[in-house]
């Protein structure tokens, strides 16, 4: 089958930068990374993307924000367009497509609505390239959740390392894995919170982003008490928004009133606490059965949570000792899922996303 060069564009949760990378594959089995590049937000987009988010708190609100979230979609667009040419200008291979995730502002898989801002349509325009965006609407459209959309990618991967089992778990701003066993079958879902509320809680109450290395968390103390009750209100909110075997979150999902009156420090540990509670039980039911357990996100970075989910005895590999940067999973996997959509190939899968049958995605924007 013939290759393409892809270039896969990702900003995620922590809405800090974009991460970028190109990768030569034919879409189905083949794959080599070419390049990948982190561009950091200047302070002012950062600022505008963090506080609409915070803003838009249901369906309605992105109605009310709608001139706002314009604004900022041309602004992200135009910084996004900035890095492909500094890329292309650079770069000794001809690309292909650019695989455009776009910034999540809102995800609500019960109500069907799933927004990323970013102009799929200006960013060929400015690059001269053919652009694909937009990947989640189809899956939606055709009754899945619209995430998460990487288990294919993780497929990949597996055949790259040449593991038999293997469970790929994501930790961004919500918790998910991909699980994948010896005959290829694949499955995913969100778990719960991951990196979201311990992000929030610092930024709310320092000068921080998040706690760099889990270092805030460390030197603080859990609040058991507390815990106990995140932990309650968490399997609350879980069987409320039960959506199935596969289920699918956004951030707005949580909040932090539990925590309110803790210092910065214990609520950081009480923080990090739920998150390794949250994933316990899918560690062990993934060691049950001998996966390899490859740790992925930028969680993965969080020294202290790292620590306390090795501590249950759970063989954890990260996805950086398998030779490939960690930082850029997620935009190499864009990379792939814009040439997948390109030769409509399905991105997502009822075992993955919940979607109805092996559906195709993204809009197609060529130049």
């Amino acid at each position: 089958m013939k290759s393409y060069y892809s270039l896969g564009l990702m900003s995620g949760t922590s809405m800090d930068g974009v991460d970028a990378s190109i990768i030569q594959s034919d879409g189905v089995s083949k794959y080599k990374v070419i390049l990948d590049k982190y561009f950091e937000y200047p302070e002012g987009i950062y600022k505008d993307l963090t506080k609409i988010r915070d803003k838009i708190k249901s369906s309605k609100d992105l109605k009310g924000f709608e001139k706002k979230t314009k604004l900022i979609e041309k602004e992200i667009t135009l910084f996004h367009a900035k890095a492909v040419n500094e890329i292309l200008k650079k770069s000794k291979v001809n690309i292909d497509f650019i695989g455009f995730h776009g910034q999540t502002i809102f995800h609500n898989a019960r109500e069907k609505i799933s927004k990323q801002l970013g102009d799929g349509k200006l960013l060929s325009k400015l690059t001269k390239k053919t652009v694909i965006y937009d990947f989640r609407q189809n899956d939606l459209k055709h009754g899945g959740h619209g995430a998460p959309l990487t288990p294919i990618f993780h497929k990949l991967l597996k055949t790259k390392f040449k593991i038999k089992y293997a469970a790929f778990v994501n930790i961004g701003g919500i918790v998910n894995i991909t699980s994948i066993w010896d005959d290829d079958y694949m499955s995913g879902t969100d778990v719960g919170p991951g990196m979201c509320l311990i992000d929030q809680w610092i930024r709310q109450n320092s000068k921080k982003r998040f706690d760099e290395k889990g270092k805030i968390a460390k030197s603080g103390k859990v609040n058991e008490k507390v815990l106990d009750q995140l932990i309650q209100n968490f399997h609350k909110k879980e069987s409320i928004l039960d959506t199935g075997p596969v289920q699918s979150f956004d951030i707005k999902d949580f909040d932090l009133s539990d925590v309110k009156g803790l210092s910065l420090k214990d609520g950081a540990a009480t923080l990090t606490a739920l998150t390794t509670h949250i994933m316990w039980p899918i560690l062990s039911l993934t060691k049950k059965y001998e996966e390899t357990i490859i740790l992925c996100g930028g969680g993965r970075k969080n020294n202290f949570l790292f620590e306390e989910l090795k501590s249950n005895e759970t063989p954890i590999k990260l996805i950086d000792e398998f030779g490939i940067d960690g930082d850029f999973i997620e935009s190499q996997a864009f990379a792939y899922l814009a040439i997948r959509s390109y030769l409509k190939i399905p991105i997502s899968f009822p075992s993955t996303t919940g979607v109805s049958k092996p559906c195709t995605g993204g809009v197609v924007v060529k130049n």
